[in-house]
């Protein structure tokens, strides 16, 4: 089993409802997305998927998406304030923990086509969240040729 690993790193903001602490408040951090794929063969370039090819594909999503945007739960009353105010909001279903949006980006990226294992979301240089893929258990689908997924 082959395994290579991109790292993309973009800064975002959020906060936690419900919770006792700092979080709760409105806050930013410079994270970085640590996504890894999986491959039991090379491709005729000899890779499991080109590292160039994953940094335009999914690192152009998470520019469009993620980069620079307020993570907010979707029932948080925030959402329609700052979304009046002409803010890029990201509302997810699940509370913006580190946690889950590690899921969300592990879930864009299988949902792309890539073989991903799995994907640790690092929120501060010490403190970091990994979720496993659903799939990553079973053999990896065949390797994308130069970082090609499903969509873009």
């Amino acid at each position: 089993m082959f395994r290579v690993t991109k790292e993309i790193a973009f800064c975002f903001g959020h906060r936690l409802m419900n919770y006792d602490g700092k979080c709760r408040n409105l806050h930013g951090h410079n994270g970085r997305a640590v996504i890894t794929v999986a491959g039991r063969e090379l491709d005729e370039s000899g890779m499991v998927t080109d590292f160039a090819g994953m940094r335009k594909h999914i690192g152009d999503w998470i520019d469009r998406t993620l980069d620079h945007r307020m993570l907010l739960q979707r029932d948080d009353p925030l959402v329609p304030l700052l979304r009046g105010a002409g803010e890029q909001v990201v509302a997810m279903d699940e509370h913006p923990t580190t946690e889950n949006i590690a899921k969300f980006i592990c879930d864009w990226v299988e949902s792309e086509g890539y073989a991903v294992v799995e994907v640790t979301m690092w929120e501060t240089p010490s403190s970091y969240a990994t979720y496993q893929a659903r799939g990553a258990t079973r053999d990896p689908a065949p390797p994308l040729r130069n970082g090609e997924g499903a969509g873009g």
